[in-house]
């Protein structure tokens, strides 16, 4: 039995693909008799054609797996691809040691442990990348009695 006609016009009504039109197996043969658009969309108001539900991904191995993550989880060195800059960019690493080794020698000043002249060195030493972190400043500081003597 040939229903071609009648899915292609049912899937026109529905707004969908024919392959989605679905046809009651018990009431084929009053199906088959519609060859109209009035007459199919009297069936699909009966009940007889049906549009089926669109298949989908599922989301839900995908939502499982971001929650995971939200709590720090599946983030380890075996999940991991490409270089070590690819989790953290340079650049916003370069500005958190900038911002750390900045306020540190802020600090200093203010408490009056290095002078005016050192303070501006050493920022700009740090600027120019020479300090690796807060503790090379420290050590670098010592190393060349940069410590103001206090009253």
């Amino acid at each position: 039995m040939n229903l071609s006609v009648q899915k292609r016009l049912a899937a026109d009504i529905l707004k969908c693909s024919p392959k989605r039109v679905h046809f009651v197996p018990d009431r084929v043969a009053d199906i088959k008799e519609a060859i109209t658009k009035a007459d199919i969309r009297s069936l699909v108001a009966e009940g007889l054609i049906i549009r089926a539900q669109e298949k989908g991904i599922s989301r839900v191995r995908a939502k499982e797996r971001a929650n995971q993550r939200r709590k720090g989880l599946q983030r380890g060195p075996g999940k991991r691809k490409g270089k070590k800059t690819a989790l953290v960019p340079r650049k916003t690493a370069w500005m958190a040691k900038v911002r750390v080794q900045r306020s540190f020698l802020q600090e200093l000043r203010a408490k009056g442990i290095v002078n005016q002249e050192s303070f501006k060195n050493l920022y700009r030493k740090s600027k120019g990348g020479f300090f690796r972190n807060k503790r090379h400043i420290k050590i670098y500081i010592e190393e060349n009695n940069m410590v103001q003597k206090r009253d």
